[in-house]
């Protein structure tokens, strides 16, 4: 493949932007984004039966087939907002309030393509998740007696110094689309993941017997994790009305041996099987409408799925093969967006994503750490012709906050933790044929 002396300067530094920045954060179904492509961000998320940009491999690999010779490259600003509170302590001891640090994320997209010949189009995608992300900072001695949180300030979980968690995950996506006749076409991507990780602030689960190796259980520094799967995806048109379906099995990933003593399995974290179906309908000439139902299998992931229920010191212990996780279900999400083409040079977009709470009440304590409970994600976006093969994108998108509250699983009785999440962020994205 070929591309211009412009574009290859900014092809390198995308890719090496992408590297170092993508997954770090993202808007949340779970921990997966609400969407992928900054056209796809300002429909909702609506994206696996509209083939209109290069980011067509993180959605719907089949969607490649329409989107010809394409370069694709745009950034998010990123906006969380996570806190979380304690409550009903014996006399007040363990009492807190906290929002956390680092609110700011920006994360850039990349997506290339080329059309072999008429059957044919291949190209890549490089995108991220995130959303498990907290930093504590302030810490607070009324938060845990010295005597839990081993000397020094307590923080929120009764360890020592900050608490937090981060977890980054990268996702190289090259694809090969095939049509099979003019109105049918399959598509698949290898997936190619890298991920990584660290913990801090979590002494307490050592200290008493919570995890089954204290030694690899927090403060290990970051960890990281490979992994190899695939995405297949069809795309059909009939008529006026388009229908695309995706599907990713789990991807088995190498272990953070680092973090032995957190997470299930002796440090495993898997990516969960995700699926989707979607349809659209090109209503008028400038205008379209379209709908996309995703499942994202969390509880199939013993770290991201177990609950802690049942957990106890020197038994259910974290690490064990069975150990408790963040307790998340799976979570379905119905999107709903619609895009209008204003005049030949601007189209307009806006859409509505409501999406399951992962995140029970007996499972708040752990998820102080990855409050990702947002459940709703209103979007609006537009796309400007600069030229015959240039073009902008933009999109806005707000969640509103979600508060969850539950009982502590701090080894003392009364305490009562809530946590939240709202969002806000704000995309660009140059696009270029050639």
């Amino acid at each position: 493949m070929k591309i211009s002396r412009n574009v290859s300067p900014l092809l390198k530094a995308q890719v090496l932007s992408l590297v170092l920045l993508a997954g770090q954060a993202s808007a949340t179904n779970g921990y997966f984004s609400h969407g992928y492509g900054t056209k796809a961000k300002g429909r909702g998320g609506v994206s696996l039966s509209i083939a209109d940009d290069a980011m067509a491999p993180a959605n719907n690999p089949a969607l490649l087939v329409d989107v010809g010779n394409r370069f694709d490259a745009g950034f998010d600003a990123f906006v969380p907002r996570r806190g979380a509170e304690r409550t009903g302590g014996p006399l007040g001891q363990f009492d807190f309030s906290e929002r956390s640090d680092r609110n700011l994320f920006i994360i850039p997209d990349f997506g290339f393509s080329k059309k072999i010949n008429d059957r044919i189009t291949a190209g890549v995608a490089i995108y991220g998740n995130g959303g498990l992300n907290t930093d504590y900072q302030k810490g607070n001695t009324a938060a845990c007696p010295t005597s839990l949180a081993s000397g020094g300030r307590g923080n929120p979980l009764c360890g020592q110094g900050p608490a937090g968690v981060n977890l980054e995950q990268l996702v190289v996506a090259p694809t090969v689309a095939f049509r099979i006749n003019a109105n049918h076409a399959v598509g698949i991507s290898p997936l190619l993941v890298y991920q990584r990780f660290y913990a801090e602030g979590l002494q307490l689960f050592g200290t008493f017997g919570y995890s089954a190796d204290a030694n690899r259980l927090t403060n290990q520094g970051t960890s990281s994790s490979h992994g190899q799967g695939y995405r297949v995806g069809y795309y059909g048109t009939y008529g006026p009305v388009n229908l695309g379906l995706s599907y990713s099995p789990r991807i088995n990933m190498s272990k953070f041996n680092e973090y032995a003593g957190l997470f299930a399995g002796q440090g495993d974290f898997d990516i969960p099987t995700n699926k989707g179906l979607g349809v659209s309908w090109k209503v008028t000439p400038r205008l379209r409408v379209g709908a996309d139902i995703t499942k994202v299998e969390f509880s199939e992931v013993p770290a991201v799925g177990n609950s802690r229920a049942g957990a106890a010191p020197g038994c259910n212990c974290l690490g064990n093969s069975d150990g408790p996780g963040f307790g998340w279900s799976d979570v379905t999400t119905r999107k709903v967006g619609l895009e209008y083409r204003l005049t030949d040079n601007l189209t307009l977009r806006g859409g509505y994503n409501k999406g399951d709470n992962p995140v029970g009440p007996e499972d708040v304590t752990f998820n102080i750490l990855a409050p990702g409970v947002v459940t709703k994600h209103y979007t609006a976006g537009f796309t400007y012709k600069l030229s015959s093969s240039a073009e902008l994108s933009a999109h806005y998108m707000r969640a509103p906050n979600v508060r969850v509250t539950g009982p502590s699983a701090l080894p003392v009785p009364g305490p009562v933790e809530t946590i939240d999440m709202g969002q806000e962020s704000v995309g660009m994205t140059l696009g270029l044929t050639y």
